[in-house]
């Protein structure tokens, strides 16, 4: 079989998107911080695209104003910029046209991602924590698989702060080891790093820090062991009186309690990211109906430059390449301002018809959540699903419920027994009621939840039970149980 080249004519049709189209699109995809930022971004690149100032008052210089100021009549342009009224003649984005099924040359992916982007692999990885960092450490120690077992379940059982959580007669109960095991677990997982991790509280954190200093015999100690309160209020007297030290003594120890110690070991070793959430989009009972209120908050109104619009209307001597580049400019900024109210229009409109569905969820809370997919809502307000996605993703509203982002009003129907469908969400809500309610030393398993919801004509199998219950960061009935 011989290889060579051919060429080859093929005739096809794509959907090709302008710049315009494609930052229509983003913009629609922006949650409120990042709105925020874009528009700001924007103004800085186009200088024909300004923000547009607050009145001044009409007391002020009436004169000067006067004398200076030219009366003109507004342009097409000046009427859509104004707070955000687009005229009439403005055409509807066919967003279906736009959909995830089209074939461009276009990828973000090929676009120069600015400085302080994050890196590709910090979306397809896990960032190691804590747990990762003990579990290294452990698989350094000899431990057999009994001792194994036991030093997962400990350090399985460390809050955020490096803190143990549980005692030792529910290690002993849960792993089914003898006491002395559990107690030489323990020092092992407190002989690891950081110094103090596996402390009951913050007294014994600091106390094993300062053993690892081998300070254990040092007034620091006995003030971290015994008198720590007094050491939060900075009590001098009262440590005084209790140790029989001099006042330079124990400011010393303190100051290096302070200086050399942390009270929460795990803390610098938390995953956690601080999501900061700004509603888009406010839903307000006043009299009796709800009322949609944008957030428009620090988002400036913008409007075309005057000046570049005078300059491309009355300047002749300007050569024919500046006469482009400020048309380009101009038409940028009010295609620019027109998607941005195409934007919050779609907002207003999906988060309308969200109410309307969703009504019951409004006035009585999360139980009374019903069933609902994007196409309900794409085919209320006439938009395509994709459209809907597009909206909802990342997006937050403030309700009397809550904050709650936009996905959360769209879930899955689960048929029930002599009555109507029920959403996930609201299973999930019972779910949860039921464990904080429950006997914490016969706590409720899986199939007893199954059972409980049985007897409200909600049939959900055990496994199904035990997904949602792993959604909602709910422990096992074995890690939930409380020595009696």
């Amino acid at each position: 079989m011989a290889l060579e080249l051919r060429q080859q004519l093929k005739l096809a049709q794509k959907l090709v998107m302008t710049q315009q189209l494609r930052q229509a699109i983003k913009l629609l995809q922006l949650n409120r911080l990042e709105l925020s930022d874009a528009l700001q971004a924007e103004i800085e690149q186009n200088p024909a695209l300004e923000e547009e100032l607050p009145p001044q008052d009409k007391n002020e210089n009436l004169s000067s104003l006067s004398s200076t100021t030219e009366e003109r009549e507004p342009s097409i342009e000046t009427d859509i910029t104004e707070g955000f009224k687009v005229s009439d003649n403005m055409t509807e984005i066919n967003w279906e046209d736009y959909s995830n099924n089209f074939d461009s040359n276009f990828s973000f992916a090929k676009e120069t991602p600015p400085a302080d982007a994050p890196s590709q692999f910090e979306f397809i990885s896990e960032k190691p924590g804590l747990l990762a960092y003990l579990q290294w450490q452990l698989a350094h120690c000899e431990l057999d698989k009994r001792e194994w077992e036991i030093a997962l379940f400990v350090i399985g059982n460390l809050n955020r702060y490096g803190f143990l959580e549980v005692d030792i007669e529910q290690i002993i109960e849960t792993t089914e080891c003898e006491q002395d095991e559990a107690e030489y677990i323990l020092e092992v997982v407190q002989d690891l790093d950081p110094p103090g991790i596996g402390a009951r509280d913050v007294s014994e954190s600091l106390y094993l820090q300062l053993e690892r200093l081998g300070k254990e015999k040092s007034l620091a100690a006995e003030i971290v062991r015994d008198h720590l309160g007094l050491l939060q209020t900075r009590n001098y007297k009262a440590i005084a009186r209790a140790t029989g030290r001099k006042r330079p003594e124990i400011e010393r120890a303190i100051n290096f309690i302070v200086a050399e110690l942390t009270p929460f070991p795990g803390l610098p070793y938390a995953t956690d990211d601080t999501n900061y959430i700004v509603p888009d989009v406010y839903v307000k009972k006043i009299d009796g109906e709800y009322v949609i209120q944008l957030n428009d908050d620090d988002i400036p109104k913008l409007q075309l430059s005057s000046l570049y619009q005078e300059l491309l209307k009355n300047d002749k001597s300007l050569e024919k390449e500046s006469k482009q580049y400020i048309n380009d400019k101009l038409k940028n900024a009010d295609w620019f301002i027109k998607s941005l109210y195409q934007r919050q229009r779609t907002i207003y409109k999906v988060m309308e018809s969200i109410l309307q569905f969703q009504y019951d969820f409004f006035e009585k809370g999360a139980e009374h959540l019903k069933p609902l997919i994007l196409k309900d809502v794409a085919d209320d307000i006439e938009m395509h699903e994709s459209t809907v996605s597009r909206v909802t993703s990342n997006k937050y509203t403030h309700t009397p419920q809550g904050i709650y982002e936009l996905k959360y009003f769209f879930s899955t129907a689960i048929s029930r027994e002599g009555g109507d469908d029920m959403a996930s969400e609201s299973i999930k809500t019972l779910i949860r009621r039921m464990i904080l309610e429950e006997d914490k030393k016969t706590p409720l398993s899986d199939n007893a939840i199954s059972k409980k919801l049985a007897e409200r004509n909600i049939k959900l199998a055990r496994r199904t039970v035990a997904k949602y219950r792993e959604q909602l960061k709910i422990l096992p009935v074995k890690h939930r149980r409380h020595a009696k």
